[in-house]
């Protein structure tokens, strides 16, 4: 351990020190390891959209980047920043793809419109069946489209929530303006008491997806359901999440 932690700290001094090609892909190779990591575990939620290898290049990508913008003086771990920038490269990358059609997105906006306008009528969180009554949709087509809104969701939400989910880890740079720090924590607080106020097996599924990071097979032999059906669990909280995203930022 003490070797490898040498090894490492003396790659980081040479690269420091030279800014060489060859020191850089010598740190790549170090923590590729990463990379393989943080695909491995999306693979599973984008699949149907893009391949292993175009995530690994991706991933490479925000990689190489992290180390290139990565400043030791910071009180934050490598480790820590690069995952972050890896995944940020990913959704990104699938952002860029646009691969939603209208008629997808029409109906996921008017399922997420029926959860929120029912929720907040009724002061709690409301079933599937509930919003089919009242959005006048079939239930199995409700639960159909939260499975097929969660790679959407996903994409417009995941780095946010990772980012902020794990901000105790990471210790405010000094050259952030004090706006950025404020609506950081704030970020922080909102994803808190949403967390907080949510049903006890979605609160269960966010858990386990971001903070023990299992994957949705993973979390669905534990909750014995299947697959789909935590693909559709997890879809509900993050529309449920960016609705109050949209709130608290909204001008």
């Amino acid at each position: 351990m003490t070797e490898t932690m040498d090894k490492t700290k003396a790659l980081w001094q040479e690269f420091a020190a030279t800014r060489s090609l060859k020191a850089r892909n010598d740190l790549v190779l170090q923590y590729v390891h990463l990379v393989k990591g943080i695909v491995c575990r999306m693979m599973p939620t984008y699949r149907k959209h893009v391949d292993f290898d175009d995530l690994m290049s991706c991933g490479m990508l925000g990689l190489m980047d992290a180390i290139d913008k990565f400043d030791m003086d910071k009180e934050v771990k490598f480790e820590t920043y690069a995952s972050m920038r890896i995944r940020g490269e990913i959704i990104d990358q699938i952002r860029k793809q646009d691969w939603a059609p209208i008629s997808l997105r029409q109906k996921i906006k008017r399922v997420e419109e029926g959860f929120h306008m029912l929720e907040g009528r009724l002061g709690r969180s409301v079933s599937e069946k509930e919003v089919a009554d009242f959005i006048k949709m079939d239930v199995g087509s409700v639960k159909k489209t939260l499975e097929e809104a969660h790679t959407f969701n996903l994409v417009c939400l995941d780095e946010v929530l990772v980012d902020r989910i794990k901000s105790e880890e990471i210790k405010l740079s000094t050259e952030e303006s004090i706006e950025e720090q404020v609506e950081a924590e704030e970020v922080k607080n909102i994803l808190s008491q949403y967390i907080e106020s949510l049903p006890e097996k979605e609160r269960l599924v966010v858990t386990l997806y971001y903070f023990e990071e299992m994957t949705l097979k993973e979390i669905g032999l534990v909750l014995g359901v299947s697959e789909s059906r935590v693909s559709q669990i997890h879809s509900k909280a993050l529309m449920g999440l960016r609705s109050r995203m949209e709130q608290a930022f909204t001008v």
